[in-house]
């Protein structure tokens, strides 16, 4: 099962990897037609939008699906990049209050959170990372929560039965990257708020 959770997570790095370059690309494109002259048309502004929606999607997805070396470390300034450009594409607000730069497992791991979160949050919320002492802890809060039980279940028990679609498979992912790096998760949940911590 190691092997093929590894596996996965290279398949993902690998498109990630393959698809910020063309991005990159369209990006600089439409930035240089801007700067001679060409007319800011809505066709315009929309092919822009679209890739920045990709770009920030593409680099969250890169660190949450995918490989993640236990001694890489990933910049805080980085993280904090990705998290705001996500929230210009969403109703979400990201506040990530860790300090310092933290080992990459561990940042997917919150990404990977975060995503199972934003499903439980289909109007928006207000989701806030913090790590004290080596101990994580990821809040949510949000006036209506659509919660699946058997998909939160998924991330303290692997063997838990749940139907799960393609934009769900976060839960399983995140179970099972607490347990790659020996973080048991604990989840809280309310009426209005989400916690987990690890």
């Amino acid at each position: 099962m190691k092997a093929e959770r590894d596996l996965n997570a290279l398949i993902g790095s690998r498109i990630c990897h393959d698809l910020i370059s063309p991005l990159g690309a369209i990006g600089n494109g439409v930035e240089l037609m801007t700067m001679t002259g060409a007319a800011q048309t809505p066709e315009m502004a929309l092919i822009s939008d679209s890739v920045d929606s990709a770009n920030a999607r593409i680099r969250f997805f890169r660190i949450a699906f995918g490989a993640a070396a236990a001694d890489a470390q990933v910049v805080r300034a980085e993280i904090v990049s990705i998290l705001g450009d996500m929230e210009r594409l969403s109703r979400m607000t990201y506040r990530w209050r860790v300090l310092d730069d933290v080992p990459r497992p561990q940042v997917k791991l919150a990404f990977l959170l975060l995503q199972c979160f934003e499903t439980a949050m289909p109007r928006g919320g207000t989701v806030t990372v913090e790590a004290e002492g080596g101990r994580w802890r990821i809040f949510g809060e949000a006036e209506h929560l659509s919660v699946d039980p058997a998909l939160f279940s998924l991330l303290m028990e692997p063997e838990a039965e749940a139907d799960i679609r393609a934009a769900q498979v976060q839960f399983p992912l995140a179970g099972a990257a607490a347990r790659a790096i020996g973080r048991p998760l604990a989840m809280d949940i309310g009426e209005t708020a989400l916690e987990a911590c690890f």
